[in-house]
Order: C-alpha cells, then sequence, then structure tokens
C-alpha cells in the first residue's frame, strides 16, 4: 500500500473513532489483501478488536491474520444485532464489495476508507454529475498543460504506482510506438520510483503525477474521448476490463500486456533495460558472498515475520552479510543492514551481492535479468478472484519461485 493511500486510511479511521463510529461496534473488514492487513494491525493497535475478515476466495477461508479469522461474507448475516457492526473496506472493489453486502441482506453500517477510483463513482445524481464533469475538466487542463510541453508527442498515461506494470509497459513500448507509427511520445507515471523504471529503457520524457491527478487525466482522456493518449493497463479504461479474461485462461501478466493491451504477437521479443549504473557502494559488499532481502510490497500480503527470520539465520550461520532493500520508512529485517541503491542501480548491486530473495513485487522485475541466485517468495493465494494462483499469473523464469503456505520450511536449495 503506497504511502499517500496508507494516510489517507490512516485519516479515515482517526475521523471515525473521533466520531465514535467504531466504538461499541463489532468490526467486520471485507477483502484480505495487504491494505486489509494494515488496517487491521491500525484497529488492533488502537484497542479495537475485529471479528474476522470477509473474503469471497474459498483458500482464503479458515486461515488467519494476526488470530483474526477469514471467513465468507455470508457470515455478517449471522449478526443478530446488525445495526451494532460495521463493515470497514480498504481494498479496491469497494464497490462491488458494497453491492454484494447489500444483495445478502446486510443491514449494518459501511465505511470506505480508502478512494483508490477517485474517478469512478456509482451515482447518476446531478450533483455527482457536475462535481465528476470538474474533475474531467481539471484532468483536460493536465493533459493540455502536457501537449504544450510536449506538442505532436502520443501520451502514454500509465494510471498506477505499479513498478511491475511499468515494466512490461517499456518492455513493449517501442514495438507498440512502431506499429502505431508514433515517432515521439512522452510517458506519465504515479510516483518517483515509477519513473526511474522509465528512465532504465529510454530517454523517453517523463512527466511524474500524483494519484489523484493520474486519475483526473484517466477520467478526462475517458470522458472527452482525447486523440493520441494511451492507456497501458488491464482494468484501465474500465470499459475494457482484460483481466476479465483470467476466468476462462491462465495467462501470465505479462502477455497480458504483450498480447492484450498492446496487441503485439505473443512471440514478440521484449525490450530490456539499458540505462543502468553501477551501485555507489559496492566495494562495501562481499562479492558472492551477500544476500539482499526485499520483504516490501505495496499489493501484496506480507509473509510472517518467521519465515524472513528463519532465512536470514540461515544466511548469517554460513558467513553472509545480509541486507535488507528498505525505501522510506521501511525497517530493515532484525540483523542485517538496511540498503537503498536507486533502480537503475539495483542489478549491479545484488550481481555484486551474489543473492536476492525477495516477495514477489515489481522489483523482481527491474533485476528479473540479472546474473545471481534469484528468488521470489509468493504468499499462498489467488490472483484477484480469479482460480489461478498468484505464482502461475506472476511466474519468473530463470528464478527459483517458491510458494509460502502454512508449514513452510525453509531449506538450502
Amino acid at each position: 500500500m503506497d504511502k499517500l493511500h496508507y494516510e489517507e486510511m490512516v485519516s479515515c479511521l482517526d475521523g471515525l473513532i473521533r466520531t465514535g463510529v467504531v466504538q461499541n461496534r463489532r468490526i467486520y473488514l471485507f477483502g484480505h489483501c495487504n491494505a486489509t492487513e494494515e488496517l487491521a494491525d491500525l484497529l488492533l493497535d488502537r484497542g479495537f478488536p475485529v471479528e474476522a475478515i470477509l473474503d469471497n476466495n474459498e483458500a482464503k477461508q479458515g486461515k488467519h491474520y494476526r488470530k483474526i479469522r477469514i471467513v465468507s461474507p455470508e457470515t455478517v448475516r449471522e449478526e443478530r444485532h446488525q445495526e451494532n457492526t460495521i463493515v470497514c473496506i480498504a481494498a479496491r472493489a469497494y464497490a462491488a464489495m458494497a453491492d454484494q453486502l447489500k444483495r445478502l441482506g446486510y443491514s449494518g453500517r459501511v465505511e470506505k476508507l480508502v478512494d483508490y477510483n477517485t474517478y469512478a463513482e456509482y451515482s447518476l445524481s446531478p450533483e455527482t454529475m457536475l462535481r465528476k464533469h470538474r474533475r474531467a475538466e481539471r484532468g483536460r487542463l493536465t493533459l493540455l498543460c502536457l501537449r504544450e510541453a510536449y506538442p505532436d508527442r502520443f501520451i502514454f498515461l500509465c494510471p498506477f504506482s505499479a513498478l511491475g506494470d511499468i515494466y512490461f509497459t517499456m518492455s513493449y513500448l517501442p514495438h507498440f510506438i512502431q506499429k502505431r507509427k508514433a515517432a515521439q511520445c512522452v510517458i506519465a507515471v504515479v510516483g518517483a520510483a515509477c519513473g526511474q523504471v522509465v528512465r532504465i529503457f529510454s530517454d523517453y520524457p517523463v512527466e511524474v503525477f500524483a494519484q489523484r491527478e493520474m486519475d483526473e487525466a484517466v477520467q478526462a482522456a475517458l470522458f472527452f474521448d482525447e486523440p493520441d493518449i494511451f492507456i497501458p493497463h488491464q482494468d484501465r479504461p474500465y470499459a475494457v476490463n482484460l483481466s476479465k479474461a483470467l476466468y476462462m485462461k491462465c495467462i501470465p501478466l505479462e502477455k497480458i500486456y504483450c498480447c492484450g493491451i498492446f496487441g503485439l504477437p505473443p512471440w514478440t521479443k521484449p525490450f530490456s533495460p539499458v540505462f543502468l549504473k553501477p551501485y555507489g557502494r559496492l566495494k562495501e559488499m562481499k562479492r558472492g558472498r551477500s544476500v539482499i532481502f526485499s520483504p516490501y510490497a505495496k499489493s501484496v500480503t506480507a509473509l510472517e515475520a518467521e519465515v524472513w527470520e528463519r532465512i536470514v539465520k540461515d544466511y548469517l550461520d554460513r558467513g553472509y552479510d545480509c541486507y535488507t532493500n528498505v525505501a522510506g520508512d521501511e525497517k530493515p529485517l532484525p540483523n542485517t543492514c538496511p540498503i537503498s541503491p536507486p533502480i537503475e542501480e539495483m542489478r549491479s548491486a545484488v550481481e555484486r551481492a551474489g543473492t536476492f530473495i525477495g516477495i514477489r513485487s515489481g522489483l523482481c522485475d527491474v533485476i528479473r535479468d540479472a546474473c545471481c541466485r534469484k528468488v521470489a517468495l509468493y504468499p499462498d493465494y489467488q490472483y484477484c478472484d480469479t482460480q489461478w494462483k498468484a505464482m502461475e499469473i506472476y511466474w519468473l523464469e530463470g528464478w527459483e519461485n517458491i510458494m509460502i503456505g502454512e508449514g513452510f520450511q525453509w531449506s538450502r536449495y
């Protein structure tokens, strides 16, 4: 979960507490994901017990997070006094979840704590239409500024702050540009890290937006049918929703980008990063006898601390120097040193170390071709509400792909 959305969630929760909304209510959360786990942490730290986490995925039901049971959404119907309950939602699919609760006959309170899709609101009231039209106009002004700064350029709006998505976009974008006969382009992304991913591939101009600014630009591009603008994402524009194909067939995310988003043949060879630099502190690392851990990801449920403790201990016992890749206020794993190489220097750092072990995230894509031992750890969960495991969608060729389920034991491979 990115910093801005986390701060929004904290602010919304504090508001509910301040106004007495959650006090003396039985609290449920909906949708087991990284954001929901962080919301559960906030509630527990503030002294509010959570009854359960509702989730439609049968594979998750019966499991626990911090002793909070994960159950079917139908469970909430068993509450005899629903007026004394509240369902808090920090997941992206708020509208669908709220509608499901309504269809189940749930009459208690439902609260959205994070507004991910600020341009999508399911109302045709005059007030909503006016507000969204004004937002679209602000987005149109943003696009106008882009066009003035980069005249006659094709505009790519990358709608989310996700390193892996930007990596796939840049891997196939040159083929798409050639296909569209658009020699010049500008790439708009959310967040500085995504901008860095663009720059390791090319010298295309990059504009970094805040998430809400990007949402408004995307809304304007759709609402006004702006020409020479492309939104490279499987769920945006939402009228396309390519990810629905996953209900019928398991398609790796990279192929969704190659074939579904850019319309390229499946055998198209992706481009690789070329603008890479050596890490500035390479000489401080023990060559081939170091390991870099990456335990953090924005959109993936965290692995239990015990998993990382076992792996770190194994490498320390063998005399390795252990590092944790951190950003912002992230903390290094116990008994490891923090390390923060820029995106363009990360590949040289892991190659010097000799071993990289990380939860499957966009950073794994950034270093996917690095020459070292590479281990990707996957929490045991389904991709969205499909039948496919996340490991099947995000599988990395040339890596050790390891599922972390209950009772997992680390062994030396």
